[in-house]
């Protein structure tokens, strides 16, 4: 009888003690964990970088505009306000959940070289365009081999997903957030996670994502395509792709 009592006397005051306990821990903030996530690097702070910043901030993102001389962004970042600061893309990767690279493809290579531990696993939003008079002999690799291809080699080990190619960056301006139906934007990418992430920032600059397919699939929306250049809602630009509703 002795150890019965003893034995529910015991229970009780770890009960009060646990109780105690977490009254006295600190209140987390409510969004803590959500506001963590919005957070994403931009390699290339111009026209198309500089207009989905701009976006993604006005959605409550925090973005780290990257550049060789970051010090020549402080006009951008002091435009845009608290949730904008500027830094290397060595440190837009380490920032952020994801990174657009919106650069001359020419550089592709020396941004993989330069921050091949960086990429291993990182989302990474590729919006560039190889032109054949800017960017030379990558331009020909590009034609052979297909633009999805050859930025997944050129990013090695980076989860890269296609998308705000197909489109001048003046067309995002102008569509971003428009009524029903919203200007779609196609996408494609070999990971189902990073898909994702690409399908929320899409939707979150203000658009509809449209998955096409996995990487080879970017060529049906790459530059000099049928599919580049098109302001058309979801349904229509899976009709104008060949996508499967």
């Amino acid at each position: 009888m002795r150890s019965d009592v003893f034995g529910i006397s015991s229970v009780r005051r770890g009960v009060l003690v646990l109780l105690a306990g977490t009254l006295l821990l600190p209140a987390l903030p409510a969004q803590a964990q959500s506001e963590t996530t919005k957070k994403i690097g931009i390699v290339g702070a111009g026209n198309i970088g500089g207009t989905l910043g701009r976006l993604w901030i006005k959605a409550g993102y925090e973005v780290l505009f990257a550049s060789r001389h970051p010090e020549e962004l402080k006009p951008l970042v002091d435009e845009l306000g608290p949730k904008a600061r500027a830094g290397t893309p060595a440190e837009a990767f380490r920032f952020g959940n994801a990174v657009l690279i919106a650069v001359p493809y020419k550089a592709y290579p020396e941004i993989g070289k330069d921050n091949a531990a960086a990429l291993r696993n990182k989302v990474v939003i590729d919006a560039g365009n190889a032109v054949k008079a800017r960017d030379g002999a990558i331009a020909d690799e590009v034609e052979r081999d297909g633009i999805g291809i050859t930025s997944a080699k050129y990013l090695p080990g980076a989860r890269v997903v296609r998308a705000f190619n197909a489109a001048n960056y003046r067309v995002f301006q102008k569509n971003a957030g428009r009524p029903e139906p919203r200007m779609a934007v196609p996408i494609a990418g070999n990971d189902p996670k990073a898909l994702e992430t690409a399908r929320t920032l899409v939707s979150d600059a203000g658009f509809d994502p449209v998955v096409v397919g996995e990487l080879k699939a970017a060529d049906t929306f790459a530059m000099g395509s049928p599919g580049f250049g098109h302001d058309l809602s979801a349904p229509e630009l899976k009709e104008k792709l060949g996508v499967k509703p």
